[in-house]
């Protein structure tokens, strides 16, 4: 389940964590289910100072189904659960994304920045960096009304990543001859059955453009930059300072540094 997930789809993604994902999605599966179930019930933040503290580690997935971070994955859906019960908690005074993540899947990450940018004002909400928030971490983290990175924390990789997996050769060489019968001509484009075509090449790269594009648009509102500024970082990614200096980051601070900082202001 959660290595088919990953492959055939655009991701937001740092492309070193791409092959160590995959083995790690292939070994998760396996063990999803009973670990799922033990986890269902588990808290998703905690509250010190009046501050929750919500992880946001490992590769963000659309649908976990948990709220917890767990087998090297966060669920969008878990996250925005967790930050809809901090916002509605009367204890917590401020929100602390405790961010450590290559990023992950494009579906669902562009919704939940939205409502976090759209929570801001409600009650302080900082993104502390520990020690990545890339791609798709990073766009959330953009949504905060801080971001916070230590020294030696990355920040950045504004770009779409898409894995095509074509088995065909493969399954030949298997002695395996599969044969796609579809009703439309792109009803089986970028099947990994099927070699990618040109035709569905150009298909997939006008839609990784529209969607890095809302990327840039995303970081660019966050951020209050220019969306050729954001544009032109190419998806590079940026260490410590250098990401303050992108107008990725706020302050260079180690984790429990602006994780206190932030509870002093209502201590």
């Amino acid at each position: 389940m959660a290595l088919q997930a990953l492959l055939n789809t655009p991701l937001a993604l740092r492309p070193a964590a791409a092959q160590a994902l995959i083995a790690a999605a292939a070994r998760t599966d396996a063990g999803l289910t009973l670990d799922m179930q033990a986890r269902s019930a588990e808290a998703g933040y905690t509250v010190i100072g009046g501050v929750a503290l919500i992880p946001v580690h490992g590769v963000l997935m659309h649908k976990l189904g948990v709220l917890q971070s767990f087998w090297g994955m966060a669920g969008y859906d878990g996250l925005r659960q967790n930050i809809w019960r901090a916002l509605a908690d009367p204890e917590v005074h401020a929100l602390a994304l405790d961010i450590d993540s290559p990023g992950g899947m494009v579906a669902g990450c562009f919704d939940l920045a939205d409502a976090i940018f759209e929570a801001r004002g409600e009650k302080p909400i900082w993104a502390m960096v520990n020690e990545q928030a890339c791609s798709a971490a990073y766009a959330l983290a953009s949504s905060a009304d801080v971001v916070t990175v230590p020294r030696t924390g990355t920040t950045g990789s504004i770009g779409i990543l898409y894995l095509h997996v074509d088995v065909s050769r493969a399954q030949r060489d298997a002695g395996l001859n599969v044969t796609l019968l579809n009703y439309g001509a792109r009803k089986a484009d970028g099947h990994p059955a099927r070699p990618l075509s040109e035709d569905a090449r150009a298909r997939l790269d006008a839609e990784i453009e529209t969607m890095g594009e809302l990327f840039v648009e995303t970081v660019a509102r966050n951020r209050g930059l220019s969306p050729q500024a954001v544009r032109n970082t190419e998806a590079a990614t940026y260490l410590g300072a250098a990401g303050l200096n992108a107008g990725l980051a706020d302050a260079v601070l180690p984790p429990d540094a602006a994780y206190q900082a932030l509870v002093r202001q209502f201590n």
